[in-house]
C-alpha cells in the first residue's frame, strides 16, 4: 500500500468519525426535543390520567409517581438514561412495559418499509437510467409527467385513491391492512400490498428523477462522447460508463428516502389502519400516553438520523472529490 492510499484511508476514518460524531449529537438534540415536546403539551397529564378521579389528593400523588414534581432536567436525564439502557418506561394508558409493546409495531413498519424498498430502489434506478439514455423521447416525457405528479400528490390522498380504485371498485386488495403476529409471510405481503404501493409510488419519483439526472451530468463529460464517438452502443456507454460515476448521488438520495421511508410511514399507517409504529403514536397521542410517544419518537429520529449518516457516509467513500475538498 502505498503513502497516498495509507493518506486516503486516514482521511475517510476520520471523515466517517466526524460524521459519526455528529449524528450522536443530532440524535441528543433530537431527543431533547422529542422530551420538552411532551412536557409542554397544554393540561396537566396527571389530571389527564386520573380524569374523573382527579381529586386534590389524587392529582398530588399521581404527579409525584409520574415525577412530575421534579425538575424536568432531572426527568430528562433519567428518562435519556433509561432509554439508552432499553428501559423505555411505562406505559400510562394499559400499564405494559413500552418496550414490548413496541417490539411487534416495530417490525410490522420495518417489514413494510423494506418491502417498499425493495420495489422502489431497483424499479427507480432502471428508470431513472431508461430515461437518461432515451433522453428527449416520449419515455422520458411521461416518466417525467408522472414522476412530478407523484411527488405533487400528499401519501394520504394517493392512499385514498388506491382504495377507492383498486380495493373498492376492483376488490383486487383489501381496504385495511389487518396484519397480525400469526399472520403468514405471502398473507402478509397480500395485506400489505395498498400500503407498500402508496409509499413506493411516493419515494419512487425522486430517486428516479436523480438518478436521470446524475446520469445526463456524466453523460456530458469528454470520455462519454468519446465512447459515443467509437461507436459503442448508447445503452452501454450508459450502464458502463455513466452510472458508475453518477453513484455518489444515486447512492445519498436512495439513503435519504429509505430514511423517509421510516418516517413517512405514520401517515400511511393510519390511513390503511396499519398495526405499525406510526398508528401506534398516533393513537397514543390522541390518549395522552407520553411515554409511548416519547419511545416512538425516539425511534424514528434515531432511524432518520442513522440513516442520513449511512447517506453522507456512502457518499465520502464513493465521491473522492468530498474526501479532498479544495
Amino acid at each position: 500500500m502505498g503513502l497516498n492510499d495509507r493518506k486516503d484511508g486516514g482521511n475517510v476514518l476520520t471523515l466517517v468519525i466526524r460524521r459519526a460524531a455528529l449524528g450522536l449529537i443530532t440524535l441528543w438534540a433530537a431527543s431533547v426535543l422529542i422530551f420538552a415536546g411532551t412536557q409542554i403539551l397544554p393540561g396537566d397529564l396527571a389530571q389527564a390520567v386520573l380524569q374523573n378521579n382527579a381529586t386534590p389528593e389524587n392529582v398530588a400523588a399521581m404527579r409525584h409517581e409520574l415525577g412530575l414534581d421534579r425538575p424536568a432536567v432531572e426527568r430528562y436525564v433519567e428518562w435519556l438514561g433509561k432509554a439508552v439502557q432499553g428501559d423505555l418506561g411505562t406505559s400510562l394508558v394499559n400499564q405494559r412495559d413500552v418496550a414490548k409493546d413496541l417490539a411487534p409495531r416495530l417490525h410490522n413498519t420495518f417489514f413494510l418499509a423494506i418491502y417498499a424498498a425493495l420495489i422502489a430502489v431497483p424499479l427507480a434506478v432502471l428508470l431513472g437510467v431508461l430515461a437518461a439514455a432515451w433522453q428527449g423521447s416520449a419515455f422520458d416525457s411521461v416518466a417525467n409527467a408522472a414522476t412530478l405528479l407523484a411527488i405533487s400528490l400528499p401519501e394520504y390522498f394517493l392512499g385514498y385513491l388506491l382504495i377507492k380504485w383498486i380495493a373498492v371498485q376492483l376488490g383486487w386488495f383489501p381496504v385495511l391492512a389487518s396484519v397480525t403476529p400469526d399472520t403468514s409471510f405471502f398473507e402478509r405481503l397480500y395485506l400489505s400490498f395498498l400500503p407498500m404501493l402508496t409509499l413506493v409510488l411516493v419515494i419512487i419519483a425522486h430517486m428516479m428523477r436523480m438518478t436521470r439526472a446524475s446520469v445526463l451530468a456524466v453523460m456530458s463529460s469528454p470520455y462519454i462522447e468519446m465512447a459515443l464517438l467509437k461507436g459503442l452502443p448508447k445503452w452501454r456507454v450508459v450502464v458502463e460508463h455513466a452510472l458508475p460515476n453518477a453513484l455518489a448521488p444515486i447512492i445519498n438520495v436512495v439513503a435519504l428516502n429509505l430514511a423517509y421511508l421510516i418516517v413517512g410511514v405514520v401517515v400511511v399507517e393510519v390511513v390503511f389502519v396499519y398495526p405499525g409504529l406510526g398508528q401506534l403514536m398516533v393513537d397514543a397521542v390522541s390518549k395522552r400516553d407520553v411515554p409511548v410517544v416519547q419511545a416512538c419518537g425516539l425511534i424514528f429520529a434515531t432511524a432518520f438520523i442513522t440513516l442520513n449518516m449511512t447517506a453522507d457516509i456512502l457518499a465520502l467513500i464513493s465521491n473522492p472529490r468530498l474526501r479532498h475538498p479544495r
